[in-house]
């Protein structure tokens, strides 16, 4: 199935690089910096004007490429909709949306909503939701993941925000299946400086497959 096998490179690719841009052109340039750096999953939000048509570019671009292109800052299912018909192959939102949740379901596009509380998790579940987004990821810490899994063991997290190549780690040795990147990673982009984000995925990508191997460095 689609849903499923975009599940399954989330999990294996691991970083999920959210890119935001004052203009299309110039989170392209990020795209293709982060690209660079063997960071395969790409979130395009819909904070950039014209974010579609964005996902759209990316998806030629990289057509014949191993490269997962996803819509992030989701707020309804209005959006969600032009972003699958765009091509995004998975919808994260910072908050979860009952509506946005039926329609992933009905066109089985993996959904990633932003929840805290007990309360959001389980509704979320309820709504089939595959991958619970713990935004924002820094205000609670790895040990956050390991609390939710308590009442919830089966439930799959992803952290987004907060999380750095010294503590990808421990997200990873706490639970978390993936791990979504922004500011820390796509910053040297505002100077037009997209060497060190290349440099930056680089550190981020080789990051995560240690923590995943179990390395202790």
């Amino acid at each position: 199935m689609k849903r499923v096998g975009i599940l399954k490179q989330l999990e294996e690719k691991g970083v999920i690089a959210v890119v935001r841009g004052e203009s299309i052109e110039r989170a392209f340039r990020t795209c293709e910096a982060i690209v660079a750096g063997d960071i395969r999953v790409l979130e395009i939000t819909f904070t950039i004007e014209g974010a579609d048509q964005l996902i759209h570019k990316l998806k030629a671009a990289y057509a014949d490429d191993d490269i997962v292109i996803g819509a992030g800052t989701v707020l309804d299912a209005t959006t969600a909709r032009i972003a699958i018909l765009a091509g995004a192959s998975f919808i994260v939102s910072p908050t979860f949306d009952k509506a946005t949740a039926k329609l992933c379901n009905l066109y089985q596009v993996p959904y990633l909503p932003g929840c805290l509380s007990p309360q959001e998790v389980q509704t979320a579940l309820t709504y089939g939701v595959d991958i619970i987004k713990l935004f924002p990821g820094n205000v609670f810490g790895p040990s956050y993941i390991k609390a939710v899994k308590g009442p919830f063991p089966y439930v799959s997290m992803m952290p987004s925000g907060g999380v750095s190549t010294d503590n990808i780690k421990e997200w990873i040795d706490a639970g978390a299946v993936a791990v979504g990147v922004g500011g820390n990673l796509t910053a040297p982009a505002e100077q037009n400086d997209f060497a060190a984000v290349t440099d930056l995925a680089r550190a981020y990508s080789e990051a995560f497959q240690k923590a995943k191997r179990g390395d202790s460095a």
